[in-house]
């Protein structure tokens, strides 16, 4: 499993060639180096808001994995799901749509959310986007 997500922007030309300039100047390695650099000190500056975002809303920071056995206890409990992931939540790969959507009721990943196809498609009315 990747601990990274490939993501896509859309930049100025403007903004583009400064990046560019600073990498050519040996600032920077590549574009992605800078891109990086720039996102991780934004989270830095706002470091305190996301700790605060994060208890206030009671989100998983981090991994949570859900595994077959997990989601068969809950259903057995009698009880139902409520995902609140701030990074990568995942369900294994022998979960069936069925058992999922027995016991999620909603998923909110601000980050990824890896399951099979089947599982994202049964989920799909229960995902919220941020």
């Amino acid at each position: 499993m990747s601990e990274t997500e490939k993501i896509t922007i859309n930049l100025g030309l403007v903004d583009l060639g400064q990046i560019d300039l600073l990498v050519q100047e040996g600032f920077y390695s590549n574009r992605t180096d800078f891109i990086r650099t720039a996102i991780r000190n934004q989270l830095t500056t706002h470091a305190e808001e996301v700790r605060q975002t994060v208890a206030r809303k009671t989100l998983v920071l981090g991994l949570q994995h859900y595994t077959r056995r997990d989601l068969e206890a809950v259903r057995e409990a009698g009880e139902t799901l409520e995902i609140k992931v701030l990074g990568l939540a995942s369900i294994a790969d022998d979960v069936d749509p069925e058992l999922a959507l027995e016991t999620i009721d909603s998923v909110v990943v601000l980050g990824a959310l890896r399951a099979s196809r089947a599982v994202k498609s049964a989920l799909k009315d229960r995902i919220q986007s941020p």
